[in-house]
């Protein structure tokens, strides 16, 4: 299933991301720092949801208090609730 999300407080204008057997593929971010979000997504791309959950939730963009990465955790938690439902 495809989900997207709407980050907030961030130059990245939208996500979108496919979780797999709990793992997470194919995100995709639209704006923000290109080079650097492709590489998130490389390096997160099968990776149990929780991890990348606990690796990014927290993080901060410069005096932000969020980040694109940080979004990225809140749209996968979001994502979990929804399915759990």
């Amino acid at each position: 299933m495809l989900y997207n999300y709407k980050p907030r407080g961030v130059c990245a204008q939208n996500l979108s991301f496919e979780i797999e057997d709990d793992k997470v593929k194919n995100v995709e971010f639209y704006g923000g720092c290109n080079g650097n979000l492709k590489g998130i997504a490389c390096l997160i791309e099968d990776m149990p949801v929780d991890q990348v959950i606990k690796k990014l939730e927290g993080l901060h963009c410069g005096h932000k208090s969020t980040s694109c990465p940080d979004q990225l955790a809140k749209a996968l938690l979001e994502a979990i609730e929804e399915k759990s439902k």
